[in-house]
């Protein structure tokens, strides 16, 4: 069922949302920007005379609570976003009450699913690799499904708006589906955009395609490089991950950051490219720094001599005029990581250069942008270039296992 062809009117509906958001030392929202992406979804609810029942963790409480992480200190701000005064459920499991008292209009929050440990669905306190361990997970399984059917009564409609969890298999994200028909569970308008920017990019994707894939290491995206491959014309590799291939190819870096035992990898990654004629682009030189500080002395060095003592930081000019010859000429762009060292400011050059470029290629040549992941997020955020961008993805993790090819949880549980 599509949302917006589905009338709330006389129905009581789960949403799963994503207000897992920042707070400051007082239990004040610092960055309400995940409660204004879920509100399509939660006022077309109400707006159509539904009752909604709100549920999201929130941290990382491994099933036990902790009041730090209590969404009871953001519910003034979901009442505020929403403009109607939210209830407050202190206790996930134990809300029949308060559901069953709610009216079409009204509006309720539950606690943190994740006080539970049945929400994630892993066992706690014991050790992994263990008989006992094998005995819990498969209690736990069983605890799982009779969370998810508790949270399920509360409610006739089931709605996925987290797309950030899309890739986990929790009760609220996934086994909870199993007790709604297909007319009775539903992705949110969120969940919808996010899956329909993804297909674009993996599915649909005009040509030239490039992705530019920036970050600290291989090894977290390893897998979505070799799934591109497939796909794309360009693949520009930088960050600290591009010191792994500068390195197996005999190249001195210095101290730069960089794996080892993914340097064969690197090396078979550099090869596909080459026999699928994909077009793969490192770093041609690098801004240096003699510590990993943002103050630390600094020098632009060819990328293959790095001297000793000294770690690239950041993508060079020589880099970045490379890559925004091939970002500007691209129809379809996936963007997924810094060039540098971003959380420095005297390092975070290349990467707002990577943002401009894409905003550029996005609005004067009419491409299809895709940004996702926490600095890259940051960096087009911190230019105000986000609505420049097609689409700016709210979960990192979820849409890197999409882009890896991964089915994702919370999608399957509603679209199978």
């Amino acid at each position: 069922m599509k949302i917006d062809q589905f009338n709330f009117a006389g129905h009581k509906a789960i949403v799963r949302v994503d207000f897992n958001v920042p707070l400051d030392e007082n239990g004040n929202v610092t960055d309400d920007t995940r409660i204004r992406g879920a509100l399509p979804t939660l006022k077309k609810v109400l707006a159509d005379g539904g009752a909604l029942i709100m549920m999201s963790h929130m941290g990382k409480p491994k099933g036990k609570v902790k009041p730090e992480l209590s969404l009871s200190q953001i519910v003034k701000n979901v009442s505020a976003a929403l403009g109607v005064e939210v209830k407050f459920a202190p206790d996930c499991a134990k809300a029949d009450e308060a559901a069953a008292a709610l009216k079409g209009g009204e509006a309720l929050l539950l606690e943190n699913l994740r006080f539970y440990p049945e929400e994630e669905g892993k066992p706690v306190g014991v050790e992994k690799g263990t008989p006992e361990y094998d005995e819990a997970k498969s209690a736990m399984k069983k605890s799982q499904k009779e969370f998810a059917k508790k949270l399920a009564s509360y409610a006739d409609v089931y709605v996925n708006d987290a797309f950030g969890t899309a890739h986990r298999k929790h009760a609220s994200t996934a086994v909870i589906a199993d007790s709604f028909d297909a007319d009775h569970k539903m992705l949110g308008f969120l969940m919808e955009k996010e899956v329909t920017a993804i297909n674009n990019v993996l599915k649909n994707a005009q040509h030239p395609f490039t992705a530019i894939i920036g970050g600290s290491k291989v090894s977290s995206k390893l897998g979505v490089i070799q799934n591109l491959l497939d796909k794309v014309d360009n693949l520009i590799i930088g960050g600290g991950m591009g010191y792994t291939f500068i390195k197996a190819q005999g190249g001195h870096i210095g101290e730069s950051l960089h794996e080892d035992d993914l340097m064969p990898e690197a090396l078979n990654i550099i090869k596909a490219a080459k026999e699928k004629g994909v077009n793969l682009s490192l770093s041609v030189a690098t801004v240096a720094g003699d510590k990993f500080d943002n103050d630390a002395n600094r020098q632009t060095v060819d990328i293959h001599n790095i001297p000793d003592g000294w770690e690239g930081m950041d993508a060079s000019e020589a880099s970045l005029a490379n890559w925004k010859k091939i970002i500007l000429s691209s129809k379809t762009i996936l963007w997924n990581g810094p060039v540098g060292v971003f959380e420095f400011p005297n390092f975070a050059h290349g990467t707002g250069e990577i943002a401009k470029y894409v905003a550029e290629a996005t609005q004067t040549n009419g491409a299809f942008s895709l940004v996702g992941g926490g600095d890259s997020v940051a960096a087009v955020n911190k230019f105000g270039l986000a609505d420049k961008i097609s689409y700016v993805s709210t979960g990192g993790g979820a849409m890197l296992e999409a882009i890896e090819g991964k089915v994702l949880p919370g999608v399957a549980a509603i679209e199978g």
